[in-house]
């Protein structure tokens, strides 16, 4: 499990920094500042539960069922939260209004609530 969520952490990260570049560099020619600041959110979120993840892969305090659901609570949260924040803010770049997607933003936000709420739940719980 720890090899798989020190994966899922290195390319969540990976991934963030190359959006993070590609935000810096190539769009600021094609987005307003607020959609700009809108994109980079998206990048912070991903990135800290980049790091996020890393921690959970080296830690020994909470069970492997605790770390698969942080795991997936995780992916999803950050794939419908971030994904969503980098679709709605690059209309102007692809011309696609994903305005229906608006609706997944929080529910991606909710996820990664949920996987800190675990997070905590577990280590107030104290079982290993």
């Amino acid at each position: 499990m720890e090899r798989k969520i020190t994966s899922a952490a290195a390319l969540i990260g990976m991934t963030a920094i190359i959006l993070g570049a590609f935000g810096a560099h190539a769009l600021k020619k094609y987005l307003s500042i607020e959609q700009l600041a809108s994109f980079e959110t998206g990048v912070k979120y991903q990135m800290y539960h980049a790091l996020f993840l890393l921690f959970l892969g080296v830690t020994t305090f909470l069970s492997e069922k605790a770390k698969k659901t942080i795991l997936q609570l995780v992916i999803f949260g950050v794939i419908f939260f971030s994904g969503s924040i980098y679709l709605l803010s690059t209309k102007p770049l692809t011309g696609i209004d994903f305005k229906f997607i608006g609706p997944v933003t929080p529910i991606g936000g909710a996820l990664l609530i949920v996987a800190w709420g675990v997070l905590f739940w577990n280590i107030i719980k104290g079982k290993r």
